[in-house]
Order: C-alpha cells, then sequence, then structure tokens
C-alpha cells in the first residue's frame, strides 16, 4: 500500500480551514492534510467585541476542531495543537522540538500578537469574562483603534452601558482608512448619536505590559500630552502578520516592512525555489483587505494550484483582489454593508440593517446579536448543543 504523502496547513482560522475543506475531498486517496493550528478551539474573531461587553454566550465563540471536518472523506484530515517556530525543505518544526513533513505547505497563519502561546477554551473565556467584569464596573471605557474591532467594541458599551463615557482613540483623522471616506462619516455621525467621544490623529502612549488588567483608575496617556481617564482601556491595535517562521526558509519571501508574505497570483510564496509553499489569508500580502471573503477566494485558488500541480499541470490560477466591503457593527442592532466605489467617480453601494425595527424575527434578532456564530457552530460542530465542549 502506497504511503500518503503530507500537505500541512499552518492555521486553522478562517483561510486555513477552508483550504482543508477544498483539499481533502480531491486528495485524500494520495495526500493527508494536517492542521497545525496554536488554539484548542476555531475561534469566532467576529464576536470578540461583542462578548468583551456582554455576558453569557462567550462560551459560543469557541467550537471544537473535534468534527470540524465531518463533510471531508474519513481519515482524510488531522488536526495538532502546536506552534510552528521553523519552516524548512520539506519539513516544519513545533515549539518543542517535534518535526512535520510536507509535500505542500500552506501559511494560514494570519495576524496575531507575540509571544504566541498555546491557549484553550477555558483561557479565552476567563479572559473575556474577565474584561465584561470591569467593563461593568467601570465608568470611564477608552478603546484605542479605530479598526472595525475598536469601533465596534466601543460602540457595543456605550450602548450596553449608556451612563458609562466611552473614548476612541485612532492615530489617524479617519477612521475605517482602507475603505472610502463615507464610511468614516457613518462612523463620526454613529458615535455622535450613542455619544461615543472621538479623539483622532493621536497616538497613545501604550505601556511596555499593556494598560492594566486589575486594580484602581489610571490615566490613558497621549502623544499631545493628554491624559484620559480610564477605569479600563483596550488596546484594538498591534496585531502583526504571522510570518515569522518563514525567514529561517525564505527570508526575502517576507515584506521586511509590512511583515506580510509576499505572494505570486497563483498564491505560492514570491521565491521561486519554493514553489510547493502558499499562502493565504491576512499573512499574505495580496492588496485585498483582511476579512473571510478575500480568505476564502484565497484558499479557493491555492488549493485549485495545488491540485494541478499534484496531477502534474502548471499552476496558473490566479488570484485578483475584489473591492473592498464590510459589515460593520454600529452597535448592539443596527449594522451597515458597506462596499467601496469600483472607481474614483463613483460612489460607495451602502445599506443600513436595523435589527431593532420590529421587522424581523426573534431567531433573526438572536443570530445577529451572537454574529451569527451558531451559522459556525452547525457547520464546524453539527448536531452539538453543549457550548462547553
Amino acid at each position: 500500500m502506497t504511503q500518503l504523502r503530507t500537505i500541512v496547513v499552518v492555521g486553522g482560522s478562517f483561510a486555513g480551514t477552508w483550504i482543508v475543506d477544498h483539499l481533502a475531498p480531491l486528495l485524500h486517496r494520495t495526500h493527508n492534510v494536517v492542521l497545525i493550528e496554536k488554539n484548542s478551539h476555531i475561534q469566532h474573531l467576529f464576536m470578540f467585541p461583542r462578548i468583551s461587553v456582554v455576558k453569557g454566550f462567550e462560551m459560543k465563540a469557541f467550537i471544537p476542531y473535534t468534527n470540524a471536518f465531518h463533510s471531508t472523506p474519513r481519515c482524510s484530515t488531522s488536526i495538532m495543537q502546536g506552534i510552528v517556530s521553523t519552516v524548512l525543505p520539506e519539513r516544519v518544526v513545533l515549539v518543542g522540538g517535534e518535526s512535520i513533513p510536507y509535500e505542500y505547505l500552506i501559511m494560514a497563519t494570519g495576524t496575531g500578537t507575540l509571544p504566541l502561546q498555546l491557549t484553550t477554551k477555558v483561557e479565552g473565556m476567563t479572559a473575556k469574562r474577565t474584561l465584561q467584569d470591569r467593563m461593568q464596573e467601570a465608568h470611564d471605557v477608552v478603546v484605542v483603534g479605530g479598526g472595525a474591532y475598536g469601533i465596534q467594541l466601543a460602540f457595543d458599551a456605550k450602548e450596553f452601558y449608556p451612563h458609562k463615557h466611552v473614548t476612541l482613540v485612532h492615530s489617524r483623522g479617519q477612521l475605517m482608512p482602507r475603505f472610502h471616506r463615507r464610511l468614516h462619516a457613518i462612523v463620526v455621525a454613529r458615535a455622535a448619536a450613542l455619544g461615543v467621544s472621538l479623539i483622532l490623529g493621536q497616538r497613545v502612549n501604550i505601556p511596555q505590559n499593556g494598560f492594566p488588567t486589575s486594580g484602581p483608575s489610571y490615566t490613558v496617556d497621549l502623544a499631545d500630552g493628554r491624559r484620559i481617564p480610564a477605569d479600563v482601556a483596550v488596546a484594538c491595535i498591534g496585531n502583526s502578520p504571522l510570518s515569522a517562521p518563514l525567514l529561517s526558509l525564505s527570508p526575502a519571501s517576507v515584506d521586511t516592512k509590512s511583515k506580510l508574505i509576499l505572494v505570486k497570483p497563483t498564491m505560492q510564496i514570491a521565491d521561486a525555489a519554493f514553489p510547493r509553499i502558499f499562502a493565504i489569508g491576512d499573512v499574505a500580502a495580496t492588496g485585498a483587505h483582511n476579512a473571510a471573503g478575500p480568505a476564502h477566494r484565497q484558499a479557493e485558488v491555492a488549493a485549485q494550484n495545488i491540485v494541478r500541480m499534484i496531477a502534474g499541470d502548471r499552476p496558473h490560477v490566479g488570484y485578483v483582489p475584489a473591492v473592498s466591503k464590510i459589515r460593520l457593527g454600529l452597535g448592539l442592532h443596527l449594522y451597515v454593508e458597506f462596499q467601496d466605489p469600483l472607481d474614483v467617480e463613483r460612489e460607495p453601494v451602502v445599506k443600513f440593517l436595523d435589527f431593532d425595527d420590529g421587522k424581523h424575527s426573534q431567531e433573526e434578532i438572536t443570530r445577529m446579536f451572537e454574529c451569527r456564530v451558531q451559522q459556525v457552530w452547525e457547520r464546524r460542530a453539527p448536531g452539538v448543543t453543549d457550548y462547553y465542549l
């Protein structure tokens, strides 16, 4: 019996799980797909701003990997919890020294903060519950970072606790700067309606060890000398592309400034010496904004090219970034669906969704309030109703 060869996928969030979905059904007779992920559970990151504020369903944000690939052929996939420290020709080395061989490697590591740590569901839930308690007890809340995460956290906090003073600080003059400026205007108007204080164009002096997570009130110090009182401050900045393991093999494939992995349209890394190494998702320099939609398409492109290469053909499927779009939470029940214009002569496409307008069923309201996490459970853990697993 011919021994199966190995495809290694590093990173088990959206991009990583999707490429496993694509590869395993097509290649299970010749290859085993091994997913290496640092977290014990799939983390539904879209929920994280909300469960930083609202109690009672934080356990749903962590979905078990146990049956995540139930739709793929039996024994075609395996999952390891670990951290890849080094990429070498034809093998990756984990923290701790274990070595995993590969014929093809897909880096889907995303972004994060260093140093990386193995995390469990209990640890993730405990961290969110600690933050929820601090939010509940606080009078002054400061959120640093005017991207989607920071905006949604600040708006949720203010709407859920309307008597608290919530300040959102952003280093640039424009919120959501990757998008057309009209999205900034929408967010500014919503901040005014909710009563969220905005401080734009100011950097924050974040302590080396981060903001305090316990103890008395303190101040958040701005670069211009102002000091903002805070009972709790949350930094929604600082995530970097997790590309470091590739530096040991192909430093030329990692951009020195952005730390993104440089890729060809085929999603192969830019270094022609390693055609069987791919990068997808937020860690890859594709020109797309960081979101689930682009990651899904990149997974499709990489999978199609890997299948072609295994069959002896040349990879020719190319990824072309689509126009940027987002569904951004503007509070507990209001969302804006925003799509950038195709060119400078056109206007963006804007649609508001209000789930507190009396026109939606309770099931629809609950699904959106829980950031559509139920769909992830249905896809990755069908039939499971014990959300503490």
